[in-house]
């Protein structure tokens, strides 16, 4: 099924979006499009919309399975609206977004689906999920130039912080931390400060009235908490291409980085017990 613009979409989202919780995946270029759908599909989405321009093309098998968007995700706002569509369109429903390059994790994913964990995460009263996006970087650039490999992904296994979140008038938020860390960190040279933290509600309950804002937290300050007042709660990973894919394509760092492997450096497993031994998500009550 395919919409030719966001605001045709936007007119028939209900149907389109069947049952179940809800990927969205953002394309910003073809980089590993088709293994980043994949990855969301197998994870047990009811739902898959990908909105991109329309000449990145996915593999067939895929294009059949999901709702394909025609969106410009470089311009301004691009991802707000995208996912504020569907926000408005699925009050209730569960609801991930993440870019290409970008591949969720979430405790025990290998043999639970996610349809199983957020059934968990509604039952302990949590309408938000914190994820940490976790930089992953091919470690040999010379023949990964672009610095994306499935097959030679590294990840920082140390260097990750939290500081207190505050607001405009300088009050500490409860239950709100500014999460740092991986290449934003160690780069963080060539990386705005608005765009430094690792953060991101990446999977939430919709309902009438939220809105995503453009520093990736939402207008319900209750939603942007990592638990509940009681218990840790459950926490997620996306591990993601998309910082080193950036660094390598801007001419202003590209030619300084010849690779971006450190002493604390580390394959990655594609694999949820390597995330949760290193501290990068947690299972909270859910064994």
């Amino acid at each position: 099924m395919t919409y030719d613009s966001l605001s045709i979409f936007a007119r028939h989202a209900k149907s389109a979006l069947g049952k179940g919780p809800v990927a969205v995946i953002l394309l910003e270029d073809a980089v590993e499009a088709d293994s980043t759908v994949r990855h969301h599909l197998d994870s047990g989405f009811g739902a898959v919309v990908v909105a991109g321009a329309a000449d990145i093309h996915l593999a067939d098998d895929l294009a059949e399975q999901v709702v394909r968007v025609h969106h410009d995700m470089l311009a301004d706002a691009a991802f707000e609206d995208v996912v504020n569509t569907v926000i408005k369109a699925a009050p209730g429903r569960w609801v991930y977004y993440g870019y290409n390059t970008e591949y969720l994790f979430f405790p025990f994913c290998e043999h639970r689906t996610i349809g199983e964990m957020l059934a968990f995460a509604t039952e302990e009263r949590r309408d938000s999920i914190l994820t940490y996006v976790v930089d992953l970087y091919a470690g040999d650039l010379g023949d990964h130039p672009s610095a994306v490999s499935l097959d030679d992904a590294h990840l920082d296994k140390s260097g990750y912080y939290a500081l207190a979140r505050k607001d405009n008038r300088g009050v500490v938020q409860e239950r709100q931390l500014d999460f740092f860390g991986g290449l934003r960190w160690r780069y963080e040279e060539h990386i705005p400060m608005s765009r430094r933290r690792i953060d991101r509600i990446g999977l939430f309950r919709a309902k009438p009235g939220l809105t995503l804002l453009p520093d990736h937290t939402f207008n319900d300050p209750e939603y942007n908490t990592y638990a509940c007042p009681w218990h840790h709660s459950m926490t997620a990973a996306i591990c993601s291409f998309r910082t080193a894919k950036a660094l390598k394509r801007n001419p202003g760092s590209g030619y300084k980085i010849d690779s971006f492997r450190w002493k604390n450096s580390a394959p990655f497993a594609w694999h949820s017990q390597q995330l949760m031994d290193l501290g990068l998500m947690e299972p909270g009550q859910w064994f």
